[in-house]
């Protein structure tokens, strides 16, 4: 007898065992796999059952709602299509650097060029001209990707600095002055302590004249410098209401005007009160209908073709804007003393306020299996990339324009404007892509302090949530969304909406039905050029 048959005896039952232990395996995980499915379809079930009904859903029906505690606030930020340019600008006749702008548009060359384009629609979300120039890229140079981190990512702009101690013993101690806060706040975004001493040591400096051309010229005189403190502030209040972001970059001029930015809290007061960029623009109420008409007009109107009101009736007190004047430096005052350290600058800076002169973007990328043919022998199925956009524009009056579409943002910014709502749209004219606009209105949620329960969930609301309604595809649906206002990179600030619930409902049947969000990702805010201070 061979060895090979004392041994097959022994080798049999191990491998049955072993083969008994696999299927024992195989259905424990197919078992708390049923169990694990079996749970949300009875979530299903229950809010079909509560739609039918009519009741809205629960705010614990659906297991992806996030809770009201969640920050939404992420150190990276996003690609922005700050000033945006116009591709229709590019056809014009004598415009000055008209063939720079064409040369945007232009196919790359190079592999580096590919390459560097791949980056930027990936960045864009358009995965599939991400992946085309990719392709080209490395088919011109196998190593790109190495010339591409030489450029952008040399080994210099690794090189940290090394860590200074701001309390040596021998540093003199620094008072804090008292006709400024908006350096000493007890709060997160309070400057560094070496950031304070040294806007501290700007404090005695002037504005120095430009130096003589040459040593024997006279020195130039600098009408700046010459010009009192109090006029000074003025025209830098002045700028500050015309393009805030120019009077941030005053700090890059000289040191005696980056000790003003920093410190002058008259100037942030106006900017954070006044109504170009600061709180006297955001709305707490919803002004207008879903259709863009003020609610008081809409009011009036049903009043007046009602035959059974009575005339004589008084009509309900409205609130003088002098009133409401008060009651916002009331509310503001009280929020600047208690949760922003006394810092007109903090305030403006960290409370929850929407822009205007530019729309809010999504980018979606999702990937979905494609069919196979029947008769083809392939090893992998097909998988499609689709990328869709969602655009929010809002309008100071309490307005708002909601839009869906595949298009990139430089065929949609442009066309964003209420005059391109619901008219006729030609299949080939630029304006095309409004054709599936949805008109709609917006509101901010107030401070915590001040808030009402919201009537379709029953929670309560806090200050930095985003409500918006808009029609729907078809006349008997309207949307609600339900955002919150967050912040996207280290320095900068209410850039971005989050997604926390999105309702469909149904006028015929008053149902509410809840979107799952699946897909569908945050907003980011991006500067258009065109659309000015957003008047």
């Amino acid at each position: 007898m061979s060895a090979e048959e004392i041994q097959a005896p022994n080798t049999a039952p191990e491998t049955e065992a072993e083969l008994e232990a696999f299927r024992q395996r195989w259905r424990e995980e197919v078992e708390a796999r049923n169990k694990q499915t079996a749970t949300p379809s009875t979530k299903k079930a229950y809010e079909k059952i509560q739609r039918q009904r009519g009741a809205p859903p629960p705010a614990h029906a659906t297991a992806a709602a996030p809770s009201s505690s969640r920050t939404y606030n992420e150190e990276v930020e996003p690609k922005a299509y700050h000033d945006l340019p116009n591709k229709e600008e590019q056809l014009v006749l004598g415009k000055e650097g008209q063939d720079h702008d064409r040369d945007v548009y232009k196919e790359p060359s190079s592999a580096l060029e590919h390459y560097e384009r791949a980056v930027e629609r990936e960045t864009q979300g358009n995965l599939g001209e991400s992946i085309r120039h990719y392709r080209k890229a490395f088919k011109l140079d196998d190593g790109v990707h190495e010339a591409y981190k030489r450029k952008h990512f040399p080994p210099s702009s690794f090189v940290k600095p090394k860590p200074t101690n701001p309390n040596t013993s021998n540093a003199a101690a620094t008072v804090p002055r008292t006709d400024h806060h908006s350096l000493y706040g007890s709060s997160s975004e309070a400057l560094p302590a070496t950031l304070k001493q040294l806007v501290d040591d700007f404090s005695a400096l002037r504005i120095e004249p430009p130096p003589p051309p040459t040593d024997a010229s006279p020195q130039e005189r600098c009408l700046l410098a010459e010009m009192p403190e109090e006029i000074l502030t003025q025209i830098l209040i002045d700028l500050a209401t015309q393009d805030v972001a120019s009077f941030a970059r005053l700090t890059q001029v000289c040191k005696r005007l980056a000790y003003l930015v920093l410190t002058e809290d008259s100037i942030w007061k106006r900017v954070a009160q006044g109504p170009e960029f600061g709180f006297a623009a955001m709305l707490y109420d919803y002004t207008v209908d879903i259709e863009g008409f003020p609610i008081s007009a809409s009011d009036n109107i049903a009043r007046y073709l009602d035959d059974e009101i009575d005339e004589t009736e008084t009509p309900p007190l409205v609130p003088l804007p002098k009133e409401r004047e008060q009651s916002f430096d009331a509310l503001t005052d009280s929020l600047l003393h208690s949760t922003y350290a006394s810092s007109w600058r903090h305030l403006f800076r960290t409370r929850p306020r929407l822009r205007f002169n530019g729309c809010y973007i999504s980018t979606v990328n999702y990937t979905r299996a494609g069919a196979t043919a029947t008769n083809t022998l392939t090893w992998g199925a097909p998988i499609h990339v689709v990328t869709y956009f969602r655009y929010l524009r809002f309008f100071r009056d309490g307005s708002a324009i909601s839009l869906l579409t595949t298009s990139e943002p430089p065929d949609v910014v442009h066309h964003l404007t209420k005059a391109n709502l619901h008219s006729h749209h030609g299949s080939y004219l630029p304006s095309s892509v409004m054709k599936d606009a949805l008109r709609g209105r917006w509101r901010l949620s107030g401070p915590a302090s001040s808030s009402s329960p919201d009537p379709l969930t029953g929670e309560e609301e806090h200050e930095g949530e985003l409500f918006i309604e808009t029609e729907g595809v078809v006349p008997k649906y309207t949307y609600k969304m339900h955002l919150a206002v967050a912040n996207a990179g280290k320095s900068t600030r209410n850039n971005k909406l989050a997604w926390k619930r999105f309702w469909s409902h149904n006028k015929l049947t008053d149902d509410w039905g809840e979107f799952t969000l699946r897909n569908d990702k945050a907003f980011y805010w991006s500067r258009v050029r065109c659309y000015g201070d957003g008047w």
